[in-house]
């Protein structure tokens, strides 16, 4: 059993009456202290400390085998090499037990890989490669100085059709269109004649290249067939006892690579299959961040959502469990969003934090259902820019379409002044000023999250100012010249940013009552009377 015994100074604290709501808590003080234990344990394993220090995602779950209550560790995806480590719960499926078909498949997969590399290379490299290539030249070289010399003769001849009389030029045009469609002929039998001569040169080399795509696809095929053999090999129990595979679970989709090696499903899974009755749940960070993520040491946080939220949302199923703090209380949300200002044309209002911009996916009213019930005359697409649901600040709607064009490419053009403030976590220099250009991409597998990416992210740049201190804290002016997702958030917390993040951001540092970025100022041309307007909402 992988149960390990709580501290006993926890013997006495409650347990929560519902378990946790994985992709967004806040850890109950039993896992905090299992994941204290975990830490005790983690230092004295010298074999892993290098591993560790390069960062990774670790998970306990508190859990009830009659009148005893421990818990359950894991980690995500390997640890030192290995599926399973003697503390830690094993996988839901080992892909490293030796001699399993994924184990022989992969191997010759791989073998196929090194054929399509070599094969690539040789295809390259090929006598017949580069016998092709210069034969193409020579082609294209002799094919240009036909059709320079056919244009010297043209001009020639329509010089010669100016000085002939009449008579003269009856007896010479026959002969001259004669010698206009020998060349215009002998251009095409030269390009036919090489032609012939480089696909006989080609036929080698693409034949290589058939077999090489012949390998490719084969290669794809087996890899994607290897992939839903895995997948099929993650039976997954849920609190009712009730068993689907993960391509059942994902239905249509195809699951991101490493569904099901996240810390989260590896604790439900072994709690189930020993009749444990899972209590609350944290998964947390161990080492540094990756230079393309914002992650602090033993920080708490959510379960990624591309993984996790289709298999957790099966597993939980028959556990009582926590509202979404998020959703709790929306009404009361609501009811703090206003309306600042208003016209025929345009609507400037103030989004409270905990509001959406957009209707959600489960059917959670925004910022522009409002607007469809105040302004029901309104017609065209209503939002022309978004805050986060976790920002609060003044936004700008339109009421038409030509508004909303109109709105839009200012947006687009970079003509909107936007000014918000935030409080970060650190203190910082008053008056320190700069601007942070990080690229950004969206991560795919664990949304709504962002990354920093060089190779492919979209520019994102944003200027700042430290204008004061707060009870500690940071107050700084952020103003995004551009508009990425999460831009300011990310900014703040990354290593290569302000490398402080914003007090109580829940995906890039740690939650609390509130996240403390506040869209303050916006300043727009207006659609139909082209005034410019400013409006400011202040709030902390």
């Amino acid at each position: 059993m992988k149960m390990h015994p709580l501290p006993a100074d926890m013997a006495h604290t409650n347990a929560p009456e519902r378990f946790t709501y994985p992709f967004c808590y806040q850890p109950h003080p039993l896992c905090r202290a299992a994941a204290n234990e975990v830490y005790a344990y983690l230092d004295g394993q010298e074999q892993w400390k290098e591993e560790l220090s390069q960062g990774k995602m670790l998970g306990v779950l508190i859990v009830e085998n009659g009148r005893e209550r421990g818990f359950l560790a894991a980690f995500s995806g390997t640890l030192d090499g290995q599926t399973q480590q003697e503390y830690f719960v094993p996988p839901v499926f080992d892909v490293m037990a030796p001699g399993n078909h994924f184990q022989q498949e992969q191997t010759e997969i791989s073998l196929l890989s090194q054929r399509l590399a070599a094969m690539q290379c040789q295809s390259r490299e090929s006598a017949q490669s580069l016998a092709w290539s210069k034969l193409c030249e020579q082609r294209d070289k002799e094919l240009q100085a036909m059709r320079r010399q056919m244009l010297e003769d043209k001009a020639k001849r329509a010089l010669l059709r100016q000085t002939l009389t009449a008579q003269e030029l009856a007896r010479k045009n026959d002969e001259m269109v004669r010698e206009s469609q020998f060349q215009k002929a002998e251009l095409r039998r030269t390009r036919l004649r090489w032609n012939r001569r480089i696909m006989e040169a080609r036929a080698p080399l693409d034949a290589m290249n058939g077999q090489i795509q012949q390998l490719a696809d084969e290669r794809k095929q087996r890899s994607e067939a290897l992939q839903r053999w895995l997948f099929d090999q993650y039976r997954l129990l849920n609190a009712q006892g009730c068993r689907r595979t993960v391509n059942d679970i994902f239905g249509t989709q195809v699951p991101p690579s490493g569904t099901g090696d996240c810390c989260a499903p590896k604790l439900l899974q072994y709690a189930f299959s020993h009749r444990l009755r899972p209590v609350c749940m944290a998964e947390f960070w161990v080492g540094r961040s990756p230079v393309d993520e914002v992650r602090t040491d033993r920080q708490f946080y959510p379960a990624c959502h591309s993984r996790c939220l289709p298999l957790l949302t099966f597993m939980m199923q028959g556990l009582p469990v926590e509202e979404n703090p998020l959703l709790k209380d929306y009404q009361n949300v609501l009811d703090r969003f206003k309306v600042v200002y208003a016209d025929e044309d345009v609507a400037v209002v103030h989004k409270p934090e905990g509001m959406l911009s957009v209707p959600g996916r489960d059917g959670l009213p925004g910022v522009q259902d409002l607007l469809k019930e105040r302004f029901p005359a309104a017609t065209g697409p209503l939002i022309v820019h978004r805050l986060d649901m976790d920002t609060s600040g003044i936004m700008v709607a339109a009421l038409n379409e030509t508004a909303y064009h109109r709105l839009q490419q200012q947006f687009l053009q970079r003509r909107v002044e936007k000014t918000y403030i935030a409080l970060l976590e650190h203190p910082m220099p008053v008056n320190q000023a700069g601007e942070i250009s990080l690229p950004l991409i969206a991560d795919i597998e664990d949304r709504p999250r962002q990354r920093v990416d060089t190779a492919h992210g979209k520019q994102a740049l944003t200027r700042y100012r430290v204008t004061g201190l707060t009870e500690g804290h940071a107050r700084v002016e952020l103003h995004p010249v551009t508009g990425r997702t999460h831009q300011l958030r990310v900014h703040c917390a990354h290593a290569q940013g302000l490398n402080n993040p914003i007090v109580g951001d829940r995906l890039y540092s740690k939650p609390s009552q509130r996240l403390m970025l506040h869209a303050q100022r916006l300043r727009f041309e207006h659609p139909g009377t082209h005034r410019l307007m400013e409006f400011e909402w202040k709030d902390f």
